[in-house]
Parts: structure tokens; C-alpha cells; sequence
């Protein structure tokens, strides 16, 4: 793989994603969200930092997944559209790197668009506290793992936009979200079946499913409660495997697909 190929399809990915008013839109809101949290603290006597993290932080988990899938799914079809694909393909670019490129392309958009978010953040807790506690560390923490959670949901939506439309790959990616979220509930829910064929199929849909649940410290870390290092680093490690076994997919099924 020519790694300079995939980066000048990132940087003309990232540019052509930030030049998109919708994404601006979605960092306003962001941001007019973490501001509402300012004035819900001042209400909320006592509690006013608690209230602060926990909005802003899924404000950001929220506006970045809207921001993972809306651009994800359209990466690949976009390019079809308008017919672009097939001049870039033409040149010594394989399809792999046209893929590679145009996920680290919407990563760095995100990570972008996090650190945004994350200024607005920090600066409401400087607003409300004035200085900086240690457990604010633990705070910067839960946008890390808020960050891992988009980085996964977006080799999602690029998988998807491999071989389907965007409405389906919205869908698809949405579905594969929400059931991540629960997917500690449905192993749970197997294992208090009597059925073995059910205890099995649950168990198997928890290990293949995206297991978005583990990202979630919000409450935690909002009540500043200390992240472990052996879950940062399972996290960590879960994502880049996560991410990489996707992209091969989105990979094998793009160089496949027949372009005519």
C-alpha cells in the first residue's frame, strides 16, 4: 500500500468534509448545548460541574455520531455521483488505498471536530470552577473514549457505503449502533433463556456486535470517578482491532464491486 497515496486521498478528504456547512451546523449546536449546560448548573446549586459534564460530554457523543455516520455513509457514494470515483480509480490507485485514504480522511475530521468540542467543554468548566481540577482528567478521559466510539462507527458507515445507498447504509449503521449499546443486555437476556439455541445466538451476536456499551464513562467520570488503565487500554486495543478487521471488510467488498 503507497502510504502517500492514502494520505493525499485523507487530506483531500478531510478538506472536502470540513468544507460541508452541515458540519459547521453540528459543532454550533454542539457547543449552543454546552453553553445551555452553563445555565443549567447556575440553576442547579451544588451541582452545577456534574450537570456541565455529563450534557457536554453527550453533546459531543451525540453531534459526533450524527457527524460519523451523515459523513461516513456518503464517502464512497459521493464519489460515484458525481463520477469523480472513476477518474481516480483510472490512475496507479488501488481500491484499497482509495478506502484506507478516505477513512483516515473522516478520522481526522472528527478528531477535528472533538477537540472543538472539547474546548467548549473545558472552557464551561473554567467558566463555572474557575481553575482546573485533578478529576478533570478523568473527564478528558471520557472524550478519548467518545472518540474510539467514532472512530469505530465510522468504519461502520464506510462498510456500508461500500455496497449500499445511503439511506440503507444510515440504517444499517444506526442498527449495528443501537444494538452495540445493548449488546451486554442482550447476552444477558440469552443467558436467562432456557432455550440453548438462544443462549448461543445471544452469545455470538455479543462478541460480533460492536460493543459501543464499554465506551460509556459519562456518569463516572461526572461524578469524578477515575477511569482504570487496564479499560483505557482494552478500549484502546478493542477499537483498533474492531477497526481494522472492518476496513479489511470495506476493502474486500469495494475491490469487488463492480464499478460499470
Amino acid at each position: 500500500m503507497n502510504a502517500v497515496l492514502v494520505a493525499v486521498i485523507a487530506w483531500n478528504t478531510f478538506r472536502e468534509a470540513v468544507r460541508d456547512r452541515v458540519l459547521y451546523n453540528l459543532v454550533f449546536f454542539a457547543l449552543l448545548m454546552i453553553s445551555a449546560a452553563i445555565l443549567v448548573g447556575q440553576i442547579s446549586i451544588g451541582i452545577e460541574r456534574l450537570i456541565i459534564v455529563n450534557l457536554g460530554l453527550s453533546a459531543i457523543s451525540v453531534f459526533g455520531a450524527v457527524m460519523a455516520v451523515f459523513l461516513g455513509v456518503g464517502l464512497v457514494h459521493k464519489e460515484i455521483e458525481r463520477r469523480t470515483l472513476y477518474t481516480m480509480l483510472s490512475k496507479p490507485v488501488r481500491r484499497t488505498e482509495f478506502i484506507a485514504g478516505k477513512y483516515f480522511g473522516l478520522a481526522i475530521t472528527l478528531a477535528v471536530n472533538t477537540l472543538l468540542m472539547t474546548v467548549g467543554l473545558v472552557t464551561a468548566l473554567l467558566y463555572v470552577d474557575g481553575t482546573l481540577r485533578r478529576e478533570d482528567a478523568a473527564v478528558m478521559t471520557g472524550v478519548f473514549f467518545i472518540f474510539l466510539q467514532l472512530l469505530l462507527l465510522t468504519g461502520i458507515a464506510l462498510a456500508f457505503s461500500c455496497f449500499a445507498t445511503p439511506v440503507v447504509s444510515t440504517l444499517g449503521t444506526l442498527g449495528l449502533y443501537l444494538a452495540g449499546i445493548f449488546s451486554d443486555d442482550i447476552r444477558t437476556f440469552g443467558s436467562l433463556s432456557e432455550n440453548p439455541a438462544m443462549q448461543r445466538l445471544t452469545t455470538f451476536l455479543y462478541y460480533v456486535l460492536p460493543n459501543f456499551g464499554q465506551f460509556n464513562v459519562i456518569s463516572a467520570v461526572g461524578h469524578g470517578q477515575s477511569v482504570p488503565g487496564a479499560l483505557i487500554a482494552g478500549n484502546t486495543a478493542y477499537t483498533l482491532l474492531y477497526v481494522t478487521v472492518t476496513l479489511i471488510a470495506a476493502a474486500a467488498i469495494f475491490s469487488n464491486r463492480n464499478m460499470k
